[in-house]
């Protein structure tokens, strides 16, 4: 007999996951993710928007080609493939719908770092769940889905983003933003 809470597919394409707090070791702690991509059958994918490294492209790369994108913040995506430095850049159209193109040759990183509203971001690392995988944490609670609004872009991308966006949900979520790191340290 099949349970139809775990049958119900969810459908979190383009979704930002939050990290419940109970999520407060390693990588994901206060994390904010944007979920690139998504399917039922294949898994998930996505980018941590707020774990800057403090360090820019031009710190790693030198080659002439990558000038024009030197001073762009290097972020840590998730803790796959940590070892490869990727580009992603984000903006919204007319409709007002958050688009993306990750993973983009460097050449396509420039152009889009050039066009008014984007946001061009360098990564190390991704995020990424296997089929059912990401669906069972999010039933478990340990993440909090919501839509990404038009202030995304234009928010700092560092720690403080998670508690910014949980605050604009709901009184709920402003409350669980508020609370210390470590209750029990009170």
């Amino acid at each position: 007999m099949s349970d139809p809470e775990t049958d119900t597919p969810i459908d979190l394409q383009g979704k930002i996951l939050l990290a419940d707090p109970s999520l407060h070791d390693g990588i994901f702690d206060r994390s904010v993710i944007l979920l690139a991509d998504h399917s039922a059958e294949e898994g998930a994918f996505g980018l941590i928007l707020n774990h800057p490294t403090g360090h820019v492209v031009g710190e790693f790369l030198k080659d002439d080609a990558f000038e024009p994108l030197k001073n762009i913040a290097v972020h840590l995506g998730g803790p796959v493939s940590k070892e490869h430095l990727t580009f992603s850049a984000f903006w919204w159209t007319q409709e007002d719908h958050l688009k993306w193109h990750v993973r983009i040759p460097v050449e396509q990183a420039v152009k889009r770092s050039r066009q008014p509203g984007t946001l061009v971001r360098a990564f190390v690392g991704y995020s990424g769940w296997t089929a059912g995988q990401l669906e069972g944490e999010i039933r478990r609670n340990s993440w909090i889905t919501t839509r990404p609004t038009a202030a995304l872009l234009g928010q700092s991308h560092d720690k403080d983003l998670w508690a910014e966006i949980l605050r604009s949900m709901s009184p709920y979520h402003r409350i669980l933003a508020e609370a210390p790191e470590n209750p029990r340290a009170n």
